[in-house]
């Protein structure tokens, strides 16, 4: 079984980040703060004008943050440091000073439409369905909903966190902003991921970072905001609720 990892390549001045985990891509703590690490450290290099963020492997494009570790919670200090490897991860993607292109090749669930949700171009499969899963739970999307709100709209991500047992197909997600576009097969996708990230180097980069930083506008308290939601989720995830649904996986 292959190991968990974040690692990044450069050619022709596009960045490709890519993450794995063997668990359909769920991301334990120590590979969501390698994850905002990188992507900080490539939005600052200069040889970058534009990044690609993808996973590994052809299933599941992000199945949340690792539930084994979220099954060993024990204190509301611990469950804030938790929930807050998302945040931490979409505030490196609100930072970035240059246009993120996220790709989704399969199913994604929690943290993972946090990610495609805090993209500046999502391009997906059709077979790249999300869910809000949290509920199930005892908790909620806390940290990832106000980047799916911008993306989405209160109305879309208020019902795909409410139902949180259904998969919502890719050509909802599409028709809601989601995603830019959706393709029939991976190979489709990477094909047009590839080319639209050329397309975008032919662009003057200060444009590019002047037009992200318009596009972010309203969202500086998102480091604090963020925060806080963690705390939420991380004092909930201690509750007698929680605890006994959270038995069921042991």
């Amino acid at each position: 079984m292959m190991e968990a990892y974040v690692k990044q390549n450069l050619e022709n001045d596009i960045a490709t980040i890519e993450f794995f985990h063997p668990a359909k891509n769920s991301l334990p703590g120590i590979i969501l703060a390698q994850l905002a690490n990188t992507i900080t450290e490539v939005g600052h290099n200069p040889e970058v004008k534009v990044i690609i963020l993808k996973s590994g492997g052809d299933s599941a494009f992000c199945a949340g943050a690792s539930f084994q570790e979220l099954i060993n919670i024990d204190d509301a200090a611990t469950g804030k440091v938790f929930f807050s490897g998302f945040a931490n991860v979409i505030n490196a993607m609100r930072k970035c000073p240059k246009f993120i292109i996220v790709r989704i090749q399969g199913k994604t669930v929690g943290g993972g439409v946090g990610i495609a949700a805090a993209a500046d171009y999502c391009m997906a499969t059709k077979n790249a369905a999300i869910k809000l899963s949290e509920l199930n739970v005892g908790i909620g999307p806390f940290v990832v909903s106000p980047a799916i709100e911008r993306k989405m709209g209160v109305s879309a991500m208020s019902q795909i966190a409410i139902d949180a047992n259904t998969f919502y197909e890719a050509s909802w997600a599409k028709d809601k902003g989601l995603y830019a576009t959706i393709y029939e097969t991976v190979e489709a996708l990477d094909e047009a991921v590839q080319q639209f990230a050329e397309y975008l180097c032919t662009y003057n980069p200060e444009a590019m970072t002047e037009m992200k930083k318009i596009f972010w506008r309203g969202t500086e308290d998102w480091d604090a905001l963020l925060a806080e939601r963690a705390a939420i989720s991380g004092r909930l995830v201690l509750s007698d609720f929680t605890k006994e649904t959270l038995k069921k996986f042991k």
